[in-house]
């Protein structure tokens, strides 16, 4: 089965995201392994996460109107989001992947979102600590993943936020709710 999405990836990614597409599956399988995920699962959503990350604005578009996909003028205004929208339709339309949280994990892994499962946390995360990842602070959240799984999300989340409002870029509502749930999480600490 992998090898098939495997083949596939190699036609729609170029070399440097088909490379990442697999640093962040063996991430995620590593975190999955670590904080009682399923590894199967983990590795399946980190392989595919950005299936649609080289698609053209047209394909995305056409995704959307495919599937009733009604973006907000945040995400209209926002291109980079664009893919983890397509690229969970893509899963589930096209490639027929039954597994609602392996759709949702895709599907919110560039904003993250409330309430996130296990493999939504685990693939947001894997995203941003992957082998090919070289930002700065990639190895604080590096370090913080492996001690705590909430930890490391508000770290970088809190990253996200900033690095968007230093960017004079909006902030997704998915994004603000999401670290307001992490944080309200802690109790107060």
């Amino acid at each position: 089965m992998y090898d098939e999405y495997k083949e596939l990836l190699k036609q729609r990614l170029n070399e440097k995201r088909y490379y990442h597409s697999l640093c962040v599956a063996d991430e995620a399988v590593r975190l999955a392994k670590k904080y009682g995920g399923n590894p199967d699962k983990a590795y399946l959503a980190g392989l595919l996460h950005d299936i649609t990350k080289n698609s053209s604005d047209q394909e995305h578009l056409k995704i959307f109107d495919s599937f009733g996909i009604i973006l907000t003028d945040t995400e209209k205004n926002a291109k980079k989001l664009w893919h983890a929208i397509s690229g969970a339709a893509y899963l589930e339309h096209i490639l027929k992947i039954n597994d609602a949280e392996i759709i949702d994990a895709v599907r919110y892994h560039t904003t993250a979102k409330a309430d996130m499962s296990l493999l939504a946390k685990i693939l947001y995360l894997a995203d941003f600590t992957s082998l090919d990842r070289d930002y700065d602070d990639v190895s604080v959240i590096r370090e913080l993943v492996d001690k705590s799984l909430d930890d490391a999300l508000i770290y970088a989340l809190q990253y996200s936020i900033c690095d968007l409002v230093n960017n004079k870029r909006a902030l997704h509502i998915d994004t603000i709710n999401a670290f307001n749930t992490a944080v309200n999480s802690l109790g107060g600490k």
